[in-house]
């Protein structure tokens, strides 16, 4: 049976020891995000702080922070599963492109018990009101700073004013005062896609933001799924089941019936307002920057609410954790566009839009330089800055044998790709400029006579199947265990 609700997901942790309980009073203002920066550094176990200065409602922190506690939430141990069953569903072919022109897959009819549900009510209609206040919840400051407190794990949600698709997405937001936040979504997400069409318009765009969703909607919410995927269908893949939902009260959206916590507003594409600093997840603090305004209408929430939150910062925190699986869910969709490829990994410590690695089954000269060119146009991977690619007998997972690849397969002038003037993170700190800044590709393959390798390969130095053989047969009488 699915995991329908944060309250479950606690539940699960604490039979499986993965859960600790805080009673000893603590501070949302550094201390609580301090607590949390030393269990996330030690692999320590999620935090329910149960008595919160100021504060009734207690606070979920690093219940996404070990692969362990995502197994569970999600409740697979194979996490390619998700992507696979996006390309079950599509069964048709698609070009060699990107991920943002699929406008439809045409299999859905097939996965109907995946489709959200619309209800009358649930948990989060329990306590309902037109008069809300940020004031309200506790939310962290997490780092001394920082311009105040952030909301970091909210779901934002919102529809495409055009189509009427629904997304999700995770853009950490300012709070200014009781009833106004700023809205950090960076100019390549969703979000602010929506957010332009309704200035065009001259329109205020509705937004949501969900607090404490299911373990699968809280994935959906982060996973760059293809342009036109519904994000709740995408959640209903993900756990097998569809998600119940509900309407808002003070605006036209639907919002998970299980959910702890909706803030219900619009977001105002003409109130821009300066945001930041903030410690983000490559380590620095992100500078002052002009972000629209989130203005708070109401509030639906349940009886007992439970505040989930995130701290971000130097790798390796929760988030990495959130990236990987990501990262395995979506490599049967990378295998799609290019069948070559064998596996991909964007290690946690280049906060995964900085570095990725790709082995492949090479077959020609400049397949490698293919590879990364369509990566670079898949969507989010737009955003990568460096690319490193190599052969199917190396582990992407392994950086010792990444490292080796490099330094045996690559020419730095041969095989060094450099691409200037390109999308970038809006969160890089290296970059030129906000926005835009330069790709690099290195092609760790072994290369070919074709791609002007003149010399012999050498060949590898590797054991005999006999003296391994012998040495596995007799390993227990060495003493050496």
């Amino acid at each position: 049976m699915a995991i329908e609700d944060i309250h479950d997901f606690i539940k699960e942790l604490e039979k499986k020891g993965e859960l600790k309980r805080v009673k000893t009073e603590v501070d949302s203002e550094l201390e609580i995000a301090e607590i949390m920066r030393r269990q996330m550094y030690s692999n320590g176990p999620a935090i329910l702080f149960e008595n919160v200065k100021g504060f009734e409602m207690p606070i979920l922190a690093n219940a996404f922070g070990s692969m362990k506690r995502l197994e569970i939430g999600l409740e697979m141990t194979d996490f390619t599963e998700i992507g696979q069953r996006i390309v079950d569903m599509t069964k048709m072919d698609i070009p060699s492109g990107i991920f943002n022109k699929i406008k439809k897959l045409p299999e859905l009819s097939k996965m109907t018990e995946s489709f959200p549900k619309l209800e009358s009510s649930g948990p989060v209609t329990e306590i309902t009101s037109n008069t809300a206040s940020f004031a309200d919840l506790p939310v962290l400051k997490s780092w001394p700073e920082d311009a105040g407190r952030f909301i970091t794990l909210g779901l934002v949600a919102t529809n495409h004013p055009e189509t009427g698709v629904r997304n999700l997405g995770v853009y950490r937001m300012q709070i200014v005062d009781d009833t106004h936040a700023l809205m950090h979504w960076q100019k390549h997400k969703r979000g602010a896609h929506h957010s332009d069409i309704s200035k065009i318009k001259g329109e205020k765009i509705p937004t949501a933001i969900i607090i404490g969703g299911d373990p699968a909607t809280v994935f959906s919410s982060i996973a760059p799924v293809p342009e036109g995927l519904d994000k709740y269908l995408f959640a209903g893949i993900t756990r097998k089941k569809g998600i119940k939902m509900v309407k808002c009260k003070t605006i036209d959206l639907e919002v998970p019936a299980n959910a702890e916590i909706v803030l219900e507003g619009y977001v105002d594409p003409s109130d821009i307002r300066d945001e930041g600093p903030f410690g983000d997840h490559t380590g620095y603090y992100t500078p002052v920057e002009p972000y629209p305004t989130f203005t708070l209408t109401g509030i639906m929430r349940r009886k007992d609410p439970i505040y989930v939150t995130t701290v971000v910062g130097k790798p390796i925190l929760e988030d990495a954790y959130i990236g990987k699986v990501i990262e395995r869910s979506f490599l049967p969709l990378i295998r799609m566009f290019h069948p070559e490829v064998v596996d991909f990994s964007m290690p946690a410590a280049g906060w995964f839009q900085g570095f990725a690695i790709i082995s492949i089954k090479k077959r020609y000269p400049g397949q490698a330089k293919k590879v990364m060119m369509g990566l670079w146009g898949m969507g989010q991977l737009s955003l990568t800055k460096m690319f490193v690619v190599v052969d199917d007998d190396i582990n992407v997972h392994d950086m010792n044998d990444v490292i080796w690849a490099i330094t045996t397969r690559a020419d730095a002038a041969r095989d060094t790709t450099i691409i200037n003037n390109t999308p970038t993170d809006t969160l890089d700190p290296a970059s030129p400029l906000v926005n835009l800044g330069s790709k690099m590709g290195i092609d760790a393959t072994q290369k070919t006579r074709e791609e002007g390798y003149e010399r012999e390969i050498q060949k590898q130095v590797k054991v005999d199947q006999e003296t391994k053989n012998l040495v596995d047969s007799k390993w227990s009488s060495y003493g050496l265990e």
